[in-house]
């Protein structure tokens, strides 16, 4: 059996990786990776708004990796709308890029888990020396930070260098066209890298593991000395 202090070391990455597992699951089944305002430009070039007419044809858009909605105002009043990216809005994407996102995420998710297989197997052994032991646990748990990274620089460069949020809010718009204010990453999207800092922190927790803490010395009773004088006595 492995000391106490390996045990609750393993136990903590063990936590850990199920955090990692558990925010990489809600990631992508969650639809706040990007909220952004979107304007109705050809409603406002309609009715030649002005700057403080502009707000009546601002509507708000938000989507994750498989749906999102978007409200726009485009003079008809606020109309809202779901987006479903499988199976149609995916192929006017980069389509290429947006599975890989997902691709990786996934694979994170298994290495995670083969992570987290480790991480019980040592607690309840003695940790090896070899690719079963603290070697494998980094091992395992760089791939899995390198597949999150992955997965997340995909979904970024899609996003700023793709018009990723451009492309989704003009999807099927045949009479308006809906251009981008602003937008940005939401906590869907920083989920993602909590998971991938998680990782990071199994490295450190298993590295502790490694710190031989010093074993209580347990006080021999002394044994009484018998002089000579006693002996006289």
């Amino acid at each position: 059996m492995p000391s106490l202090w390996k045990r609750i070391t393993f136990s903590v990455a063990s936590v850990l990786c199920v955090g990692s597992v558990v925010l990489l699951v809600v990631a992508l089944s969650t639809q706040r990776w990007v909220t952004g305002r979107i304007l109705c430009k050809t409603g406002a070039e309609i009715v030649n708004a002005s700057h403080p007419e502009l707000d009546q044809f601002i509507g708000d858009i938000y989507y994750g990796l498989f749906q999102g909605g978007k409200s726009k105002k485009c003079g008809l009043g606020k109309r809202r709308s779901k987006i479903y990216i499988f199976p149609k809005l995916v192929r006017t994407l980069n389509g290429g890029l947006h599975m890989m996102v997902i691709l990786f995420l996934l694979a994170a998710i298994g290495f995670a888990l083969v992570s987290l297989s480790f991480c019980i197997y040592n607690a309840r052994k003695v940790p090896y020396q070899s690719i079963k032991g603290h070697k494998g646990l980094y091992l395992w748990n760089f791939i899995a930070a390198l597949f999150g990274s992955l997965g997340v620089l995909c979904f970024l460069a899609a996003v700023r260098h793709h018009s990723l949020t451009e492309r989704v809010a003009n999807y099927q718009e045949n009479l308006f066209i809906l251009v981008i204010l602003d937008d940005s990453l939401d906590w869907s999207f920083w989920l993602g890298v909590g998971s991938i800092v998680t990782h990071f922190a199994v490295c450190g927790v298993v590295a502790m593991s490694r710190i031989k803490l010093p074993k209580p010395e347990m006080k021999k009773p002394e044994e009484p000395t018998v002089s000579a004088l006693d002996l006289l006595y």
